[in-house]
């Protein structure tokens, strides 16, 4: 039932704008496969182009050997897709845009049920209600329910989570994993970096460029350095500093902390950093070593990339 997904030197420009950059990636079938990077990286366009909506500039991408170009019909069969917004008809009901969506691929909600009861069972007791009434994230439900009626071998789910509660956001997740046991290929973009280590594999994407494709936990192990996360009484000031440090690297702001990167490996980094930091004025200091995470990762190569 899976399905492989094969992307060729893909590139697309709107105008001056490249939306990707010569794209070239193989997802195996069964996958769950994670683009993960912020608004502008190319995610949506990729999407639009695997599932025929829009046509590339050059290169050439396959769904199950199936070329979305010529071959766009039979993919759009085979196809779940999610976009990024809420696109289902807000004035029908739960129920009444579940069959419309059923009607288009010649099936119904009652012979497809099984399919998304896992799902749509979550959303059931408000099947009368119309969809513009709605949570987040039972729009969101209602939207995977309508793009797995009619049995897809792929899926295709363009920033799901965006605006989703964090409960429903690891309910959703966990919705994902189940469908995967079923033989389903699920490629899924978002701009949450936590939702990385979800998947079994991640493309980290920016401006169009595909920065880098593993398993997240083999990225965070690529990590080049010794990472430090410090805190001081002035944090506003604390990144201007440390860029005047000539020792520190890849210093960005982290939640309460700022991750400072010693990446030549100096043995007297810490007692460096913090006789720097009281030169500058700063007090109450705390320094101590951290273990990277897949934004680190990312902010990285998104460094690495920019200084080329």
């Amino acid at each position: 039932m899976s399905v492989s997904v094969n992307i060729e030197e893909v590139s697309k420009s709107f105008g001056e704008v490249v939306a990707l950059n010569t794209i070239t990636l193989r997802i195996s079938p069964g996958e769950l496969f994670g683009f993960i990077g912020p608004d502008g990286s190319g995610k949506t366009t990729l999407f639009r182009i695997l599932t025929s909506l829009l046509l590339p500039d050059s290169g050439r991408a396959t769904v199950d050997g199936l070329d979305v170009v010529k071959d766009y019909k039979k993919i759009r069969r085979m196809t779940g897709y999610m976009p990024g917004r809420f696109s289902l008809y807000g004035d029908l009901s739960v129920e009444e845009n579940m069959e419309f969506y059923a009607s288009i691929f010649h099936t119904s909600l009652k012979e497809n049920y099984d399919l998304v009861k896992d799902i749509y069972s979550h959303i059931e007791p408000f099947k009368k209600r119309k969809a513009s009434a709605l949570s987040g994230g039972m729009k969101q439900k209602l939207a995977l329910s309508c793009a797995l009626i009619h049995k897809p071998k792929i899926l295709l789910l363009d920033e799901p989570t965006t605006g989703v509660d964090a409960v429903s956001r690891k309910e959703f997740w966990e919705l994902l994993k189940k469908m995967q046991q079923n033989g389903i290929t699920i490629l899924v973009s978002t701009p949450y970096m936590d939702e990385a280590s979800l998947c079994d594999r991640v493309a980290l994407m920016q401006n169009g460029n595909l920065l880098a494709t593993n398993k997240p936990e083999q990225l965070i192990s690529e990590y080049k350095g010794r990472l430090y996360e410090v805190q001081t009484n002035k944090m506003n000031q604390l990144v201007d500093d440390l860029w005047k440090m000539k020792t520190a690297e890849m210093i960005f702001r982290f939640g309460e902390f700022v991750h400072v990167t010693d990446v030549a490996g100096s043995g007297n980094f810490e007692n460096n950093l913090e006789e720097f930091l009281i030169n500058a004025g700063h007090n109450n200091i705390v320094i101590r070593a951290a273990r990277p995470v897949i934004e680190d990762s990312f902010l990285a190569l998104m460094d690495k990339e920019q200084n080329r």
